[in-house]
This record gives structure tokens, sequence and C-alpha cells, in this order.
């Protein structure tokens, strides 16, 4: 856990700085050591808590132009400071703005580059703040600032082609339950007053469907203040909290019609990240846990953390520890086991990882192709049935007659 500490030596000069640490314990013993007498020793997640709905507005495009123009700007000698100072003029965005200002600062103070990204989890994923540390590291800032942006730039064109995709059936969707909801709540209600106060009785089935139609009318007003706070539950509990997080991946992941794309996708996200923290130069072990914190699976996750406690840190190959995972497709096992006797690890999954999301367009274009008759012929049949509900008992009126 990272501490920002404040602190004072025996001139009374007060020294400012962030340290790694596992407990508050081991922040005062450091500064105890130091003959530093501490002031402010706060957790950095209670400083994010207090900035964190600023940053929280970068966005993917954001990263995109960051990790390609500092890889510009380092390949051509620009020096990270300068970089950085050419960033803060040029951006308009405010929250990026702040945050590269507090880059800066950290810069300027000697603390390691990686540890502002380090601040932020819901921005920076802890993929994209290892890599900025392993590189830091190693000095090889350029050229992983320069796969990570191709690599952000890849998830960012796969985010657009699925969104692209989803249009027409959100537009289906959002005008078939505009057209039921105006026809329950305004069409449907006095049309059956109409027929009930003239003591015509309709026959049954269009009786079942007035009386949908006035209690909806009735109660409108409940049922939407109803309908608006189980939204607003549902959006707490399933997306604010990690167990309603897992909830919904779980759900999503036995989905018969999206089972295979969710885990598609997942088997993307770890052959991009992998591929991406071997590049890197991480170590193996501490690579297969990062990525198994990615992927959104649960099983690929689990077999990935088994791989590194249970393969590799005992010795075994990285062909021989996925070989061992049923979890895996066999394409990947036997992809990955060849290529570690190649020595060609990397750029086999970065293959691997293009192959995997060119699969997931055409699967989710798939889907797509079999929601929008399905909307369609779910919207002709709430037409039709209350099209009928009215229709019969005015034809049974008229043949009276």
């Amino acid at each position: 856990m990272l501490f920002h500490y404040i602190a004072s030596d025996k001139r009374e000069t007060v020294v400012e700085g962030d340290l790694d640490a596992p407990d508050l314990n081991h922040v005062l013993q450091f500064l105890s050591a130091k003959e530093l007498r501490p002031v402010s020793v706060k957790p950095i997640k209670e400083l994010r808590a207090q900035v964190q709905p600023l940053f929280g507005k970068i966005n993917i495009s954001d990263k995109v132009f960051l990790t390609k123009y500092l890889s510009l700007m380092l390949k051509v000698g620009t020096d990270l400071m300068s970089a950085i100072n050419i960033l803060i003029a040029d951006f308009d965005k405010p929250s990026m703005k702040m945050f590269l200002i507090e880059v800066r600062n950290n810069l300027s103070r000697g603390l390691p580059f990686y540890q502002a990204f380090a601040r932020y989890p819901q921005v920076f994923s802890a993929v994209m703040v290892n890599l900025i540390k392993a590189a830091e590291a190693s000095g090889n800032l350029q050229r992983t600032f320069e796969d990570m942006s191709t690599s952000l730039e890849k998830e960012s064109e796969l985010r657009k082609r699925v969104k692209s995709a989803l249009i027409y059936p959100i537009i289906l969707l959002v005008v078939g339950t505009s057209i039921f909801i105006f026809l329950s709540l305004f069409a449907l209600p006095r049309i059956a007053k109409v027929f009930l106060d003239s003591g015509i009785k309709p026959p049954t089935f269009s009786r079942i469907v007035f009386g949908v139609g006035l209690f909806v009318g009735d109660h409108s007003i409940a049922l939407l203040v109803g309908f608006i706070i189980l939204g607003i539950l549902a959006y707490l509990i399933l997306g604010r909290t990690e167990s309603g997080r897992r909830f919904l991946r779980r759900f999503l992941a036995h989905l018969p019609i999206i089972r295979n794309i969710y885990r598609d996708l997942a088997v993307q996200r770890f052959a991009s990240t992998f591929s991406l923290l071997l590049r890197a130069g991480l170590p193996i072990i501490q690579a297969t846990k990062i990525t198994a914190d990615v992927v959104g699976l649960d099983e690929l996750r689990v077999a990935l953390i088994r791989i590194a406690d249970d393969g590799l840190a005992k010795g075994l190959t990285i062909g021989e520890a996925f070989r061992r995972e049923p979890d895996f497709p066999r394409v990947v096992t036997n992809l990955v086991a060849i290529s570690e006797k190649a020595g060609h690890l990397e750029d086999v999954l970065g293959t691997l990882a293009d192959f995997y999301a060119s699969n997931i367009d055409a699967s989710v274009r798939q889907v797509v192709a079999f929601i929008e008759p399905a909307l369609l012929l779910v919207m002709g049949i709430l037409v039709a049935t209350i099209a009928l509900a009215i229709i019969v008992p005015i034809y049974q009126l008229t043949s009276q007659f």
C-alpha cells in the first residue's frame, strides 16, 4: 500500500514524499530510521477519494494520446519532464491537465514516475501501472509507451466496432419500449373505459388486455418510481460492489447467446495483456498474476493463478503449465508451448489477440443479426395483441346491428 507522509527533520525542514509499505508501522519505522518526525501519514487511497471524481473523466482516447505522445517525444530525444510540460500546455481537458501537473510535481520531488498513475486505479489499470514501473526501472519507457499506445488503440477500435454493431438493436428496443409505454399509459386505458362504461362485455382476451392497461394507467406513477428505484439499486449492487460485479460476470458468462463471446473476450484480454507485460520485461510469474486480474472470467483467472503458483513457481515451463489447464482453448495452449520453444512468445500472443478481436467482432455481428428480427417480432406481437384486443370487441359491436 502506498502512503503519503509529511515529516520534519532536526532543522524543522518539512519533508514530503510517498512510500510503498505494508502498513502504517513500517512507515513510522522508516521515518524514525531517517531521523524524521512525522507530521501527517495517510494512505494514498484517502487522497485518491478526494480527487477521484475529477480524474474519473479520463477516457481511453486520452490515454491513447498520452502514451503515443510520450513515446514520440522520448523517441526524438526529449526528456520526460520537458515532454510532460509540453503536454500540460497542450491539453485543454481539466482532468488530464491536473493529472499531468501531479506527475510533474512528483518528478520534481524525485518520486518514481509510475506512482502518480498508481494513485488512480479506477482510471489506470494495474497492467498500465506495472508496465510503466518496469519500463522506468529498465530505462525502456519509449518502447513501452509505444506498445501501450498500440494496445490501447486496438482496444478502443474493438469497443467502437462492438458499440456500432449494437446501435440499431438499441434503437429498436427504445422505440418498441416507447410504443408499449404510450399504448399502456394513454391509448389502452381510454379505450378500455369506453367499452366498460358503455356496458358492453368484451371477450375474455380483450378484458385481460384492458385490465392490464387500466392497471398500468392507474398506477403509472408508482410503477415509474418502482422501476427507477430498481434501476438505482441494480446499479449500486451490480455496478459498484465487487460481489455484484462478480455475479454479473458469472451471469453473462453463462448466457447461451453471448457465452462464447464473453469467453473469447477473456482470451483476447489474456493474450493482449500477457504479450504486453512480457515485452516490458516483467518476470513471468508476476506477469501471469497481473494478467489474471484483468481477464474478466473467473475460470481463466483461477487457471492463471494456478499456472503461476503451481506451475511456473515449481519449475515447469510455460507450455507445460498451460497444457495442464483445461479451461484454456487447446489452440491457445498449443501456440503458447510452440512459440515458447521458438523464442517468440510475445509476438505469437499479439497475433493471437488480433485473431480473437476479429472473431469477437464477427460473433457480435452474428448475435446482432439474430437480435434485430427477434426485437421486431416482439414489437409486432405487442402491437398486434393490443390491436386485436381493440378490434375484436368493435367487430362484435358492429355485427349486432
